[in-house]
Parts: C-alpha cells; sequence; structure tokens
C-alpha cells in the first residue's frame, strides 16, 4: 500500500463529488484506499432528484439504503426501498434510483471491480423502453 493511500476513511478524508442527483461522499476508490476490487460511496439525493435510468458496462452494484425512501429499478421491475433494503444491480443491467420522499435520501452504492476500462456509467434515461417506464427529470442547477 502507497503511503498516500488510506485504510481508514473518516469524515475529513472522504471525497466529495457533485451530481446533478447529489453529492457522492467516496469512501474507497482508487487513489484514495488500496482498493481494486470495491467501489464504496455515498449518495445524499435530495428530494425530486434522481439517478435516472443507467448501466454500468462493467459493474456490478449493490445499493443499501441507510435513510429515506427509494424507487428503485432494475431493469423493468420497480420496488421501494427503505432504511436496511438492498437492491442487487449486475453487470452492465439498466437501472434507476428515484428519491420517492420528501426527505434526503441516503444510500450506499457499493460497486465492484473498482478497477476497470471503458465508461463508468451509460445514461439510458431518454431511450425505450426506459422513457415510457418513467419520463426523463429535468434538474436545474
Amino acid at each position: 500500500m502507497g503511503s498516500s493511500l488510506l485504510r481508514f476513511v473518516g469524515a475529513a478524508e472522504l471525497e466529495v463529488e457533485a451530481s446533478p442527483w447529489g453529492p457522492h461522499e467516496w469512501l474507497s476508490r482508487p487513489g484514495l484506499t488500496d482498493a481494486d476490487g470495491l467501489l464504496l460511496v455515498r449518495v445524499r439525493m435530495p428530494p425530486g432528484r434522481a439517478h435516472q435510468f443507467h448501466r454500468h458496462p462493467a459493474l456490478e452494484e449493490i445499493i443499501y439504503v441507510v435513510a429515506g425512501t427509494a424507487e428503485q429499478w432494475v431493469d423493468r421491475e420497480r420496488r421501494t426501498l427503505r432504511a436496511g433494503d438492498t437492491a442487487h444491480i449486475p453487470r452492465d443491467v439498466v437501472h434507476g434510483t428515484y428519491n420517492a420522499g420528501e426527505d434526503t435520501l441516503v444510500f450506499l452504492a457499493i460497486l465492484s471491480p473498482a478497477v476497470f476500462s471503458g465508461p463508468a456509467v451509460i445514461e439510458m434515461q431518454r431511450e425505450e423502453p426506459w422513457c415510457s417506464l418513467k419520463p426523463p427529470l429535468v434538474f436545474s442547477e
């Protein structure tokens, strides 16, 4: 392990990345930790926001809800997730996470592998059948 890479990541060390659907608080990723098999990010999604239909060509993912209510899609199946609930998304399967409540949705996303080639995410919300299942949202920043 390199001297600058962490084994413990506290609030002062996590890396925050802005996104249209809420800040991403990276707890483990290459360059922060010595991870090459796992990524861990906490997302704080405000009401009315969503990471709309998308896919990860090289990654599988587990979403674990910490607080709030999520409308979670995995392929064409939709479920309501609350604190303690999880969803598994196989590699390259279209999915979407929508804040379905009035409070901030907080969830952990665990993705694997941490090191891969190609794009991390491909947005699909404007493609059929996804745009017919749920009309795309437009966020003003």
